[in-house]
C-alpha cells in the first residue's frame, strides 16, 4: 500500500482481501483462518518453502506459525510501529517474555527502567534469575544512573514510556544514544502509545513490545501481544526463539484485533479528550496533590510528550490526600468505574495502587497520600465526572 497515504487511511485497507464482485467489505474482508496443518503439493514445494524461509521470508510450514489472518495483523503492527517484522504472542506479558528470552542468554545482564509493568519483575524473579540472567532496576530518567549500572555483560536496556503506574515520560532518543554507546539493544514497551500515539522505533529504539489486548483490540474481548523490530539481525534472533518457544495466537483473536484496529485512531482520540477533562476536574479538588498524565499541561513530562508523541489516551493516575478508609470508600462508591487491572477497552476502570508497588519507582518519593490509576473510557465524560464527584463526597464523610 502507498506509504504516502495517512495511517488512518492505511488502517482501513490493510488486511483486506483482493476485491472482486463477490468480496465482502465487512467484517475485515479476511476470514479467521484456523488450521493446524499446512499441506504441500510436492517435496520440491516443501523444500522451496524452507529455502525461501531461510532467506527471511514469512512462509508457513505449520499452523502454529500463523496463517493469512495472522500475517495481516503482523503487517498492521509493522505499519503502526514502523517496523520490518512482527511476532505475535498470546498476551502482552508473553510478548515481553519473548523479547527477553530472544535477546538474553545465561550470564547476561539487563538494565530495566524501574517504571515498567509490574509483571516484568515477576518474570525476572521466576525465570530470568533461574536462567542466570541478572537484572538491575534503575531510573529510566537518569542517564547518569544508567551509566553507573552498566556492566561488561549488559546486553539489553528495557524500558516503558510513559511508565506503567505514574506515566513518567522517558527521553527515548537519549536512551537510544546511551544504548548505542554501550552496544545495547533498546527494547521499549509501547502499549501506552500502541503505534498510534507514540512510535519508539522512529525515536531510536530497536524493539517495540505491545499488549494488543489493550488499545489495538479495544473491546476487552481478546488477549494479544506483539514484538516489532526493524534490524535484520535482531529479527532473525527473535524469529528463532519464537519458533523454539512455541508461541501461538488464536486466529479468532487475530481476526478480532484486525477488526478493532480499524477504529484505533478515533477511539484513542476520544479516550484522550475524556481523560484531559477528568484531569482538569481533579486539578480543581483540594484533595488532589498531583495529576499524572503526560498530555496534561501540568504534568512534569508534558514537554517530552509534546516533542515525541502524536497523541494520548485514557490512562492517568491521581495522587490524593485521603486516608486508607477514605480511599476505600471512594473506590467502592464508584458506579461507572469498575475495579480492574487492564485498560484500553471501551470501559472506565480504577485501581488503587498499593504503596509497596510504588516504592519500586524512583519517580515516587512520598508516603502520606494515595495513588489511584484510572482508565477513562468512552462513556459520556460528564457522567464520569459526576460519578467521581459523588464518590468523593462519600469519601469526605468518612472519618
Amino acid at each position: 500500500m502507498d506509504a504516502k497515504l495517512s495511517l488512518l487511511t492505511r488502517l482501513q485497507h490493510l488486511g483486506t482481501a483482493p476485491c472482486d464482485e463477490n468480496t465482502p467489505v465487512a467484517p475485515v474482508g479476511l476470514p479467521s483462518i484456523r488450521t493446524s496443518t499446512v499441506r504441500f503439493n510436492s517435496i520440491e514445494d516443501l523444500e522451496e518453502t524452507y529455502r525461501r524461509k531461510s532467506r527471511g521470508e514469512r512462509l508457513v510450514t505449520y499452523g502454529r506459525m500463523g496463517m493469512e489472518t495472522h500475517a495481516a495483523l503482523e503487517d498492521i503492527f509493522c505499519q503502526l510501529e514502523g517496523g520490518k517484522r512482527c511476532f505475535l504472542a498470546s498476551s502482552g506479558l508473553g510478548a515481553i517474555t519473548m523479547a527477553m528470552l530472544s535477546l538474553l542468554s545465561a550470564g547476561d545482564h539487563v538494565l530495566v527502567a524501574d517504571c515498567v509493568y509490574g509483571p516484568v519483575r515477576h518474570l525476572d524473579n521466576t525465570v530470568l534469575k533461574r536462567m542466570n540472567i541478572a537484572s538491575t532496576y534503575v531510573s529510566g530518567s537518569s542517564i547518569d544512573a544508567l551509566e553507573k549500572q552498566v556492566k561488561e555483560n549488559t546486553k539489553v536496556l528495557y524500558a516503558e514510556s510513559p511508565g506503567s503506574l505514574l506515566f513518567e515520560m522517558l527521553d527515548i532518543p537519549a536512551l537510544a544514544a546511551f544504548a548505542k554507546k554501550h552496544g545495547l539493544i533498546l527494547v521499549i514497551d509501547n502499549t501506552w502509545g500502541s503505534g498510534y500515539a507514540y512510535k519508539p522505533l522512529e525515536l531510536g529504539a530497536d524493539v517495540s513490545v505491545i499488549a494488543g489486548t489493550k488499545y489495538v483490540g479495544g473491546h476487552s474481548d481478546l488477549m494479544l501481544g506483539a514484538v516489532v523490530a526493524k534490524d535484520k539481525a535482531i529479527i532473525a534472533q527473535i524469529d528463532l526463539s519464537q519458533y523454539a518457544m512455541g508461541f501461538s495466537v488464536s486466529a479468532d483473536d487475530a481476526w478480532l484485533a484486525i477488526r478493532g484496529v480499524r477504529t484505533l485512531p478515533i477511539r484513542m482520540e476520544q479516550h484522550a479528550r475524556n481523560a484531559l477533562q477528568v484531569c482538569r476536574y481533579f486539578d480543581t479538588l483540594p484533595e488532589t496533590r498531583q495529576v499524572f498524565h503526560p498530555a496534561f499541561e501540568k504534568d512534569p513530562g508534558h514537554a517530552l510528550w509534546q516533542r515525541d508523541c502524536t497523541g494520548s489516551n485514557g490512562m492517568m493516575s491521581i495522587e490524593l490526600d485521603l486516608s486508607d478508609k477514605q480511599i476505600r470508600a471512594f473506590v467502592n462508591a464508584l458506579q461507572l468505574f469498575s475495579i480492574g487491572y487492564s485498560w484500553g477497552g471501551f470501559e472506565s476502570l480504577i485501581q488503587w495502587v498499593d504503596r509497596p508497588t510504588l516504592e519500586n519507582h524512583a519517580y515516587w518519593n512520598r508516603q502520606d497520600s494515595q495513588i489511584i490509576r484510572l482508565h477513562i473510557g468512552l462513556e459520556g465524560v460528564e457522567d464520569l465526572i459526576a460519578d467521581l464527584n459523588q464518590a468523593l463526597l462519600q469519601a469526605r464523610a468518612v472519618r
